[in-house]
């Protein structure tokens, strides 16, 4: 180990090489993190409307229609696909660790993204599908290795720099989540849904050939395998993968070849496998016997937070689907006289973080200096109630749309702007929480354990609409809303136990 650092020194010295006060590894990784959001925001701004779009468009010419399902199966496929980004993102670490390294795991990843755009652009169901997999397999695998080389670019967790290049990083991923929706967005929603569809993958193929071009400014360590794989464990993985395959191909040959197979068949299982699998983890580390008592505890009060962020992502996430659909049939698309394309609202978001994230932060330390910043417990039952409060106002223009209205846009402004400031309160915080609490012996696969709550929220909004329940009625959303408000309450007022349950941790 000590040669390997000693030998990584000449080059840590090159890729050191700072721009702005940071190293320069971060420009690449920040240009190729944004290009990666442009194509994943961009094609997710047009997922749900595509779905429900009618087969034939003759606006849009002969293959511009989408696959005319209904609103349920598309908040299905919509819920169950954003699932799975971040359920893979607990392989993609593995990978990263244990096959690949981070750097090899990230180019391969770009790749796969890309392969995924690029059937989403060619007509068909099966096309589709086929896409919609390999960009939910490749983001998972680059979203849990690049944040990783990051962190390699600075000397440790005690560099005064790392939080602020964590900080620029973040504004990446805003900044390419801001602009999709109105390059994709538009061309693929008020054009053609093929041509956003291949436009997510040029911006992916951007991001690529940023990453690879400018390689030599990132960490060498960013190539090594920390926990490379042993002979044995290779060839047990391998077979035990293989017949996992060979089980599903046979499984499903014989349900198609009994004239059984509906999509249900796909999304049942994912679905149940996004609410078993955080269960399973959460348990498997909880009955760890070499867990210290401290740790145990520890994990004790980490499942409350796990719960009530599944429930806050369940509605927030519910932002590219159900508010989607809203904004498409029951929202006015015009703003002074100037029209605009429903994708658009997607925008709104990734705004209001990069404009609100450092007022927040400097509420905080404001809050600090004055002793009364709100502890974990607290800003985490502001994130719910406020969650819950959003789907509450949405409950008004939903009515007012009832009589065929078409409601000012102002309404989804509102909405969308409460749910960042809730997602301001509680997700970084999480993550925060999250290695702090983490059992030293599960220190790195934490983090995939966080990601799993949003895995089990977008799964229980998948399960919901494939059970026939209509996310788009004010009955389901008002109960949603009560449901978060309820948590956020239930959290306040248990906050001194769960303090307990956290030990030093605050």
């Amino acid at each position: 180990m000590a040669s390997s650092m000693t030998t990584a020194s000449p080059g840590q010295a090159q890729y050191q090489k700072t721009f702005l006060g940071h190293p320069r590894g971060l420009t690449t990784l920040f240009f190729t993190e944004m290009w990666e959001r442009f194509s994943y925001y961009g094609m997710r701004a047009l997922l749900v409307y595509y779905l429900v779009s009618g087969g034939v468009d003759a606006a849009k010419g002969s293959q511009g229609g989408g696959l005319a399902m209904t609103a349920a199966t598309a908040t299905a496929i919509y819920s169950v696909y954003v699932s799975m980004v971040y359920l893979m993102a607990m392989p993609g670490g593995w990978f990263g660790d244990r096959v690949w390294g981070a750097r090899k795991t990230v180019t391969i990843a770009g790749f796969v993204i890309i392969g995924g755009h690029i059937a989403l652009a060619i007509p068909g169901q099966a096309a589709f599908f086929a896409g919609l997999a390999l960009v939910a397999v490749g983001s998972g695998l680059l979203k849990a290795n690049i944040s990783t080389m990051v962190g390699h670019l600075y000397n440790g967790p005690e560099d005064p720099r790392r939080d602020g290049g964590f900080t620029l990083f973040y504004i990446g991923i805003n900044l390419g989540a801001f602009i999709a929706p109105f390059v994709i967005g538009t061309i693929g929603k008020e054009v053609n849904w093929h041509v956003g569809f291949a436009l997510a993958a040029v911006g992916m193929g951007l991001g690529l050939a940023v990453f690879l071009g400018f390689g030599k400014s990132l960490n060498p360590k960013s190539s090594e395998v920390p926990n490379p794989l042993s002979a044995e464990e290779r060839k047990s993985i391998l077979v035990k993968v293989c017949l996992v395959l060979v089980a599903a191909a046979v499984f499903y040959g014989a349900v198609v070849a009994l004239g059984m197979y509906t999509l249900n068949w796909a999304l049942v299982p994912l679905t149940l496998a996004g609410l078993i699998i955080p269960v399973a983890v959460l348990t498997r580390i909880k009955r760890d016997k070499d867990l210290s008592k401290s740790e145990q505890s520890k994990m004790n009060g980490y499942i409350w937070f796990f719960v009530a962020a599944a429930i806050f992502w369940m509605i927030y996430d519910q932002g590219g689907s159900t508010l989607s659909l809203f904004a498409d049939s029951k929202t006015a698309d015009t703003v002074l006289g100037l029209g605009f394309s429903a994708t658009w609202y997607q925008s709104l978001n990734p705004l209001f973080v990069m404009a609100l994230a450092p007022v927040f932060a400097w509420l905080w330390l404001w809050l600090a200096r004055k002793n009364q910043e709100p502890n974990t417990i607290v800003k985490f039952s502001m994130g719910l109630v406020l969650v819950g409060a959003s789907f509450f106002v949405f409950i008004v223009p939903m009515n007012m749309a009832g009589d065929g209205t078409k409601v000012s846009p102002m309404w989804l402004v509102s909405i969308y702007m409460i749910q960042t400031i809730g997602e301001l309160c509680l997700s970084p915080v999480g993550l925060s929480v999250t290695t702090k609490m983490a059992p030293q012996k599960y220190a790195s696969q934490m983090m995939g354990v966080w990601f799993l709550a949003v895995t089990a929220g977008d799964c229980t909004t998948g399960l919901l609409s494939i059970a026939g329940v209509d996310l788009n009625g004010t009955g389901i959303i008002a109960m949603q809303a009560s449901l978060a408000a309820l948590a956020g309450f239930a959290v306040f007022m248990y906050r001194k136990k769960v303090q307990t349950m956290m030990g030093t941790v605050h």
